[in-house]
């Protein structure tokens, strides 16, 4: 067993949804079968539909086979993994049903509680008040929210105050998976243990910095949802604006969860306030029409089961300014969108070009150096630079190589987000995730551009299924000179 391996009972709320079968019950079979989740530990899983223990597990196998990767179910591990869990009946909603989960957790009163709460955002204050209710918050529990943390500022303060009657806000994890993975705590690495990035990381050497998270699938289902919140606040207000804020902090003064956390809240205040001219020239909306993606013809965002006086973004762009001495006059560029041509999510730092070129390099462009962070369907570090062409030639041309700062292939297999994040709620740590004041701080930027964008500053612009976003997209950061990074 591991020297981490720590006793705790975990509480899954919403146990059978999506979230819970696809990511955080997979993740726990990883700890489990890592050695980080002592035997004695239970993974409890509420149900609104009267459940056995028994149609549980098999529900739970069944899944597992689904999701997991194929040489990741082992019998052996499953047999593990399968005395943790636990199911209880109970209806969110209604502070007497919990009953049941009182008794089960009263069995161990003293062992340390991981709430999730993984469901709409409406149940997290009835949750927290049930549990009160019974008596089920004690000095070890804590509690973890999915998002969206509400649709603007005053409805995330709203659902805040309400979690905050029962816990403290150290036993708080608002949790964002982007920051779960590898690649992106590699950042973190890579800009405050290399000397070589140190000196380079501002605006004298930088030009702009891209950041997109695009996704060839549609709804998937999440029609109601997506209605509700559209690209901009799915997307750019949490997942990017965090990405932003490990590329631009200051260096913290150490790696504990509130010297990053304050770090990362003064970008979020440094960011420029939207005018609303500058909603109309800064920012793009834009909503998929049928298209072809992978040789299938899929169709438009109205023509899946969404009201035709739909005005909900399914893509969505903005140029970001970051007021401070490291930033001024660096752009950052962020997009997202569904039914776009691939998916993948990266972080492109584009560097100044050199001043002056003494290569011929038969006509062609000098390309500036690029740092590109990939963080899906694969995680990687490329840094692309100008190298000597191979050859015999008089004059010395050039082309463009990628310097390769990946894991190895070899390399034992890189946890998936969930399960770090996982892990930290069970350590306590709360490094990776987000503080109130940060999230109000995200919302209180993102709200004048959705209120200008509500009041039709911007119209939505449509854009085929299987293309990289409306034209729109492509003119605003080509107004600054600059242009989308695509991998050639």
């Amino acid at each position: 067993m591991s020297e981490t391996a720590n006793v705790c009972d975990i509480i899954i709320f919403g146990g059978h949804g999506d979230l819970s079968l696809r990511k955080l019950i997979p993740a726990l079979y990883h700890l489990c079968s890592d050695g980080y989740l002592a035997a004695p530990s239970r993974i409890i899983a509420t149900s609104r539909e009267e459940t056995s223990r028994e149609e549980h597990v098999a529900l739970v196998r069944e899944k597992l086979q689904l999701f997991l990767k194929s040489d990741c179910f082992i019998e052996e591990k499953w047999e593990a993994f399968e005395k943790k869990l636990e199911v209880v009946t109970l209806d969110l909603g209604i502070d007497e049903s919990y009953e049941a989960l009182a008794n089960m957790l009263g069995e161990f009163p003293e062992r340390e509680r991981v709430n999730y709460l993984s469901t709409a955002p409406s149940f997290f204050g009835p949750i927290c008040k049930a549990l009160g209710h019974w008596g089920l918050i004690t000095p070890q529990s804590r509690v973890v929210l999915e998002k969206p943390i509400g649709r603007d500022l005053v409805s995330s303060q709203a659902i805040n105050d309400e979690v905050s009657r029962y816990f403290e806000e150290q036993a708080i994890f608002r949790i964002d998976h982007y920051l779960g993975k590898d690649t992106v705590q590699n950042i973190i690495a890579m800009r405050f243990s290399n000397m070589l990035f140190m000196p380079l990381w501002n605006g004298q050497d930088i030009d702009h910095i891209q950041i997109t998270a695009a996704e060839s699938v549609g709804l998937e289902g999440r029609h109601s949802y997506y209605e509700d919140y559209g690209a901009f606040r799915d997307m750019i207000q949490n997942h990017l604006m965090q990405l932003l804020c490990l590329v631009a902090m200051e260096p913290p003064c150490s790696l504990d969860a509130d010297s990053i956390r304050d770090e990362k809240v003064k970008v979020l205040r440094s960011l420029r306030p939207f005018t609303p001219d500058d909603v109309r020239e800064k920012t793009v909306r834009g909503r998929y029409k049928a298209g072809v993606i992978d040789a299938q013809k899929v169709p438009g965002y109205l023509e899946e089961g969404v009201s035709s006086d739909s005005n909900t973004e399914t893509f969505a762009a903005v140029r970001v300014d970051v007021d401070n001495w490291r930033w001024k006059g660096v752009p950052f560029y962020l997009r997202t969108g569904k039914r776009m041509s691939k998916r993948y999510t990266e972080i492109v730092v584009q560097f100044k070009e050199v001043p002056y070129q003494i290569f011929a390099n038969k006509g062609r462009c000098i390309s500036p150096n690029r740092l590109v962070i990939m963080l899906q369907p694969e995680e990687s570090i490329k840094l692309k630079i100008m190298t000597k062409t191979p050859g015999l030639s008089e004059q010395m041309h050039l082309q463009e190589m990628a310097l390769d700062l990946n894991i190895p292939e070899n390399a034992p297999r890189t946890p998936e987000a969930y399960e770090r994040l996982l892990l930290d709620v069970i350590r306590n740590n709360a490094t990776l995730f987000m503080r109130r004041d940060e999230v109000e701080a995200a919302w209180k930027w993102a709200d004048p551009i959705l209120s200008e964008w509500e009041a039709g500053a911007v119209p939505l612009k449509n854009y085929a299924a299987g293309s990289d976003g409306p034209s729109s997209s492509i003119a605003m950061i080509e107004r600054d000179g600059r242009s989308w990074y695509e991998e050639l």
